[in-house]
């Protein structure tokens, strides 16, 4: 018995022990730590951060390296890329033009997210859509008017006597159609050229080769000049028209050649009554006619030898028949004629 009651006393010992007592009272179970009188939570365990998503090493956006970034810090890369004017040249011309006034919009977003999910060293497009009117509007408001020019004809007039031929210039029309596709095309691939514009080349309807001889006839002079262009190529001696039906002066030209013509009087009362006259020895036109676009006047020649020199027709102008033939063989329909009064 004495045992058990010594074994009964030290169990209660041992629970004293583990239950301690603070002035008199029972511990209250651990809580919250007290601070300035007030009871806090204590947080949960925060979530660990996830990593931002970068685009895969070496993957490009329309040319733009943009591996290792995010999409945010990779579009501003990629629209300052786009922002840039593409140059379009025509010879020593260029334009720089903001691919929004051609109304090219690139799809950014789009091509940031598919490079997300790209393989390492993908090349992804930036896919861009081109308003083709606004384009059209450029070319025809902007290039064409810098570019067009007509051509410039050979001018052929009289100073000092002697002929003066300003020389022809081509002209160039700036091909609508193809550099509008040109443009098109170099927006859509994202490209900023050169771009090139086409065009095609004027040529001038009147060159000094179609000028051809020139034939200048002084009046009082009694003479024929004949010109090849600017040089002078041979002088004739000549008759002219008498005081009474003189010979008019201005510019001409040369509008119809006849071999062995006939001769018809004209409506003037010098030649009433007079027949026509067929080819021949006695024919008052020789053996060459060239009409001029002065009304019943012309170059011909004359079985009158002796007239040269003088004012003895009714307002041609005679030639030695052998110096009519050859002269007949060097111009042309459409060959320019002054006559002036020296």
């Amino acid at each position: 018995m004495r045992r058990l009651a010594l074994l009964f006393v030290l169990g209660l010992a041992v629970v004293a022990a583990l239950v301690p007592v603070v002035h008199g009272q029972e511990s209250p179970p651990p809580g919250p730590t007290e601070t300035t009188g007030s009871t806090e939570p204590v947080p949960p365990d925060e979530p660990p951060e996830v990593p931002p998503l970068l685009i895969p090493d070496g993957v490009t956006v329309g040319s733009v390296s943009v591996g290792g970034l995010t999409a945010e810090q990779a579009r501003p890369l990629v629209e300052e890329a786009f922002s840039q004017p593409p140059e379009i040249v025509h010879g020593k011309i260029r334009w720089l033009v903001d691919p929004e006034r051609l109304g090219a919009k690139a799809r950014i977003d789009a091509a940031l997210a598919q490079a997300l999910v790209a393989a390492p060293g993908a090349a992804v497009e930036l896919v861009v859509t081109v308003r083709g009117q606004a384009v059209r509007d450029y070319v025809a408001a902007t290039l064409a008017q810098r570019v067009d020019r007509e051509a410039r004809d050979a001018r052929l007039r009289l100073v000092k006597l002697r002929p003066q031929i300003t020389e022809a210039r081509p002209g160039v029309r700036l091909e609508r159609n193809p550099t509008v596709a040109a443009i098109v095309r170099a927006l859509r691939a994202n490209e900023r050229g050169p771009v090139r514009v086409a065009t095609s080349a004027l040529k001038p309807k009147v060159t000094t080769a179609s000028i051809g001889p020139v034939v200048v006839i002084r009046r009082e002079s009694k003479r024929l000049f004949l010109y090849r262009g600017e040089k002078l190529w041979r002088t004739f001696r000549i008759a002219t028209g008498q005081a009474s039906y003189p010979t008019p002066l201005g510019r001409f030209t040369i509008v119809t050649k006849q071999r062995n013509p006939w001769w018809y009087p004209p409506a003037s009362d010098w030649a009433e009554g007079l027949e026509p006259v067929p080819p021949g020895p006695g024919n008052p036109l020789g053996t060459r006619w060239m009409g001029l676009s002065a009304p019943l006047v012309g170059i011909h020649g004359t079985p009158d030898a002796a007239s040269i020199g003088y004012s003895a027709s009714h307002g041609c102008i005679r030639m030695l028949v052998p110096e009519a033939e050859w002269l007949f063989e060097r111009v042309r329909i459409g060959t320019t004629v002054f006559i002036v009064r020296a």
